[in-house]
């Protein structure tokens, strides 16, 4: 074999066991890795029913509905994506961030009569969001601006003595 073969095999030889260990790191990750579906890939796309999925959307307003017995905390509501409705029925605490028109992902089963049951609900904020503790401390210290998020960004950097840059001050 001459010297070019041997460094050609050699090269050779690396990509395919570098191709196998990337398709075995994927093939173990296919499993944890989670997206969730949209209203409308819920109701086209025919899932069987029972199998654990994600959906993701906006509460439609006017559609949630707590349970009358005052010992539950079953709610159901609509989750919708502005095309089609999934209707939801979850019983637990809901998240602080949770209310009609907010970003919400529900993680549950597809039930035989179209219900979606969620065991979990994840209520998704934009990134604006400040926490009101945070909010009230700016407040005190006189430093809080009623601007929107860049405000909120010079807010936070001039609370944590950092001085803010030239972008977020124009």
């Amino acid at each position: 074999m001459t010297r070019k073969q041997r460094r050609l095999a050699l090269i050779g030889t690396a990509l395919a066991v570098l191709g196998l260990a990337a398709a075995l790191v994927l093939n173990a990750l296919k499993d944890s890795i989670v997206f969730f579906n949209s209203p409308t890939e819920v109701v086209e796309k025919p899932t069987k029913p029972g199998t654990r999925i994600r959906i993701g959307g906006l509460v439609k307003p006017g559609t949630v509905v707590h349970a009358q017995a005052p010992d539950t905390l079953t709610v159901h509501f609509d989750v919708t994506d502005g095309n089609k409705d999934v209707p939801v029925a979850y019983t637990g605490a809901l998240p602080d961030l949770f209310r009609e028109g907010q970003g919400v992902v529900a993680e549950g089963t597809l039930q035989t009569d179209g219900q979606f049951k969620a065991d979990v609900i994840l209520a998704k904020h934009d990134e604006r969001y400040m926490p009101k503790e945070v909010v009230d401390a700016l407040k005190k210290q006189g430093r809080w601006q009623e601007s929107g998020a860049a405000g909120a960004a010079r807010a936070t950097q001039g609370a944590l003595g950092a001085a803010p840059s030239k972008q977020q001050l124009r």
